[in-house]
């Protein structure tokens, strides 16, 4: 049975859900290495869209248009879309820095942005941009392509989802107010799945592609970005690198398992 965007939807919803939840739950807590759990989805994150969403953007696109500097551009825009958020306050990096914090808060230490508010409009955004390529995908690739981008959306959303909850807590200090962060954060990817699937049925196939381009520069770019810290620090560089590298692995093993999946 194939499944429909309907169930990819549902799907990372309840991840997203289930994932954002644990933090508002302190016994759950200590039982979460989201250094660990970061580093190896950013792996995977970085591999898919290499390995994935890039080059089929650039077959679908390169039908109709060809490969230049417009499929090139889709890509470019992509990165520069997520960093320009993060250059003017509404960023998505909210995830635990790993040094001790614990004896003022109870918790290792969280990236404190000017706004709550402003933090996460820039996660739901860039959830949004998850759920447009796995619209795209779901619109214009095969079956196989589709599943494997939902993967690799799910293993980053997983923790994405966990800083979220932690940060939300931290900041505004009441689990109600968290918890509707959370949800918020957890509707975009569905919604947009939804959206971009219905919208994209009477499009030109080209703009499909462009579209998994764009995306696949937004992967790129919250890949690389929340494992960077990490990497350049001394204390933890090595496990990072590590990390990243199995992440990638992983997804490289689970793509040769797949088969033929349409992938060109």
């Amino acid at each position: 049975m194939v499944p429909t965007p309907y169930d990819l939807a549902a799907l990372t919803l309840i991840i997203s859900l289930i994932a954002g939840i644990i933090p508002l739950q302190r016994k759950f807590t200590n039982f979460i290495d989201l250094q660990r759990t970061t580093g190896i989805a950013s792996g995977i994150l970085i591999a898919s869209a290499l390995l994935i969403v890039i080059p089929e953007g650039f077959h679908i696109a390169g039908q109709e248009i060809g490969v230049g500097i417009t499929t090139g551009g889709a890509v470019l825009a992509g990165f520069l879309f997520m960093l320009i958020l993060e250059g003017t306050g509404i960023g998505h990096a909210v995830h635990e820095e790993h040094h001790d914090h614990t004896h003022s808060h109870g918790h290792e230490h969280v990236h404190h942005p000017e706004s709550p508010i402003m933090a996460i409009i820039g996660l739901t955004i860039h959830a949004a941009t998850d759920g447009l390529v796995i619209g795209a995908a779901a619109s214009s690739a095969s079956n196989g392509v589709t599943m494997l981008v939902l993967i690799a959306v799910l293993s980053h959303k997983f923790p994405t989802s966990l800083s979220v909850g932690a940060f939300s807590l931290h900041e505004r200090g009441d689990r109600k107010l968290a918890f509707r962060d959370v949800l918020i954060f957890s509707l975009a990817t569905p919604l947009m799945i939804i959206i971009a699937f219905t919208m994209m049925q009477d499009i030109e196939v080209f703009i499909l592609g462009l579209m998994m381009l764009f995306s696949g520069g937004t992967f790129l770019y919250v890949a690389t970005v929340d494992v960077l810290p990490d990497v350049h620090n001394p204390e933890t560089g090595r496990s990072a690198l590590v990390n990243v590298l199995l992440g990638a692995t992983i997804m490289y093993g689970i793509i040769l398992a797949a088969g033929d999946i349409g992938l060109h």
